[in-house]
């Protein structure tokens, strides 16, 4: 292992203290604003998440790091460790975490590990702590290898990703509306990912930037918060349990209870690595039909108003 590993410090572990002060300060706010934020059933189903993604990410922790360092034995190029080899790794890894957040959408086999995080209908700091069971038993990880690949060091790597997720708990919550223009051009806001936790049609699967939403608007995938259309949270077909079992496995039983009735490879093929909701014969409701249905009846309003007002 490398000696880099020893000097460089776990941003989670340290940023702990401010997660928890920034808790009881939103839940301040929130009762000054008369705008009851949290629920105790469902803060306990986030934590107990939290918890137990904390254990098994210490059990992956040896596999990954082992895989880090073999890719980095075939490296490209020595990246020295300096302040602008992280510059480059703040941007290439925010990168790598957005593909790796758009195919936990994209993909219902990657879906399966990530929906425990959208599954709680409200929108609070203790929503960022409701993190997978799952993903690293379905090679998530792997998505980072490139990096080590391209001559990042694997601690630094490793070291970014944990910058990635304290930048991202500040952004889970409803108490902060909107930051200057310059700051929501550029970076994650609040306001950006309420609209990825949105179930609302016209947000579904949108807004998927770690630190920055530059990555949204290059790809097409970026929709600004509306505040004519208040963010509906959950997913589109909410559990209605704060059973910590249910939420982080609902989505594995119901993949193998579509896998039992394939007719085919290709059936199955689709039911693992196709949008969530296909169904075989296009007759599924994926987040694209959904968004397709709300633009005709948006279309169908706009034109019904202008018939109106010609007449």
């Amino acid at each position: 292992m490398s000696d880099l590993a020893f000097t460089l410090p776990d941003p989670v572990i340290l940023a702990i203290p401010a997660f928890v002060g920034l808790a009881a300060l939103e839940i301040l706010v929130a009762r000054l604003r008369r705008h009851p934020a949290y629920e105790l059933r469902d803060t306990a189903a986030s934590l107990t998440m939290g918890l137990v993604n904390l254990v098994q990410a210490v059990l992956f922790s040896g596999l990954i790091w082992w895989s880090l360092q073999a890719t980095h034995q075939w490296r490209l190029f020595d990246l020295p460790f300096t302040i602008w080899t992280w510059v480059a790794l703040l941007f290439a890894e925010d990168l790598v975490y957005y593909w790796f957040h758009r195919l936990s959408h994209e993909h219902r086999i990657w879906w399966a590990a990530h929906v425990n995080h959208h599954s709680s209908q409200h929108y609070n700091l203790s929503t960022a702590l409701r993190q997978h069971w799952t993903g690293n038993l379905v090679f998530t990880w792997a998505l980072w290898l490139p990096l080590a690949l391209v001559g990042f060091p694997p601690a630094l790597i490793v070291f970014q990703k944990g910058i990635s997720l304290v930048y991202q708990f500040w952004i889970h919550t409803e108490q902060i509306r909107r930051l200057p223009r310059w700051f929501e051009a550029v970076f994650n806001t609040p306001s950006h990912h309420r609209v990825h936790h949105a179930t609302n049609p016209r947000y579904l699967d949108r807004n998927y930037a770690g630190i920055f939403i530059i990555w949204d608007k290059l790809f097409g995938s970026f929709a600004p918060e509306d505040d004519a259309e208040p963010c509906r949270y959950g997913i589109v077909k909410n559990l209605g349990s704060f059973n910590p079992l249910r939420i982080a496995f609902h989505e594995w039983v119901e993949i193998g209870r579509d896998l039992r009735r394939a007719a085919s490879l290709k059936e199955a093929l689709g039911y693992l690595f196709g949008p969530p909701g296909w169904q075989p014969g296009g007759s599924g409701v994926t987040s694209d039909v959904l968004r397709a249905r709300w633009q005709a009846d948006q279309a169908a309003v706009k034109t019904t108003a202008e018939k109106t007002a010609a007449e």
